[in-house]
């Protein structure tokens, strides 16, 4: 991952960074993996990425279709 620093302000630097690696999902996984997850809440989870992976497809399919 690549940010640059414009004018010696590693702040804002540090701010765009830190949205990257968020919408990469690293913190996510980063606390999947430090901390215990109960098997509820990783069926919960893994059922969310599903609907969010069939949302996804759909999306991308009815754009291909020209909806």
């Amino acid at each position: 991952m690549l940010v640059f620093v414009r004018d010696n302000y590693v702040a804002g630097a540090m701010r765009i960074l830190k949205r990257k690696l968020q919408r990469e999902g690293l913190f996510r996984d980063l606390r999947r993996v430090r901390c215990y997850e109960k098997p509820s809440e990783q069926r919960a989870r893994e059922a969310a990425e599903g609907v969010c992976r069939r949302r996804k497809a759909m999306r991308k399919r009815m754009e291909r279709e020209g909806y």
